[in-house]
């Protein structure tokens, strides 16, 4: 999977959305829109995300490519309200959590410990963004 350089991203409209990450599956001939959120995940992010893999497939996909994917990861989820903001997109998405916690020891050693991230990413103590 090769990683979609920002001026090529740029592209994609004569504004500029800032995805968080494009890459392209050389494998599957298809482009991923991978959107970070570092709280909880909300209806409308499902929405951002339709609107990114709607862009990359109307821009820049190619007949003999596959339907791009979108991957959302954030740090906390609902499975029902994922369930029901992604329920009747016409697109492949996904919706996935992430955690420090469940890192191996060496690459724990590696990273600043659970609170000197949680401050960096502007959370509170239950894991939601502070807002200011």
């Amino acid at each position: 999977m090769g990683i979609i350089r920002a001026s090529e991203q740029s592209r994609l409209c004569r504004y500029r959305h800032n995805l968080d990450l494009l890459f392209f599956h050389i494998d599957q001939l298809r482009y991923v829109v991978v959107e970070l959120k570092t709280g909880k995940f909300q209806p409308e992010h499902a929405g951002k995300l339709g609107f990114y893999v709607s862009l990359v497939d109307e821009r820049l996909r190619r007949e003999a490519h596959a339907p791009t994917v979108g991957i959302l990861i954030c740090g906390d989820r609902n499975d029902h309200t994922v369930r029901y903001a992604l329920g009747r997109s016409g697109s492949p998405l996904a919706v996935s959590t992430y955690t420090y916690d469940s890192l191996p020891p060496s690459e724990k050693n590696a990273l600043p410990d659970a609170d000197e991230l949680t401050a960096a990413l502007g959370w509170d103590e239950e894991g939601q963004e502070l807002h200011g």
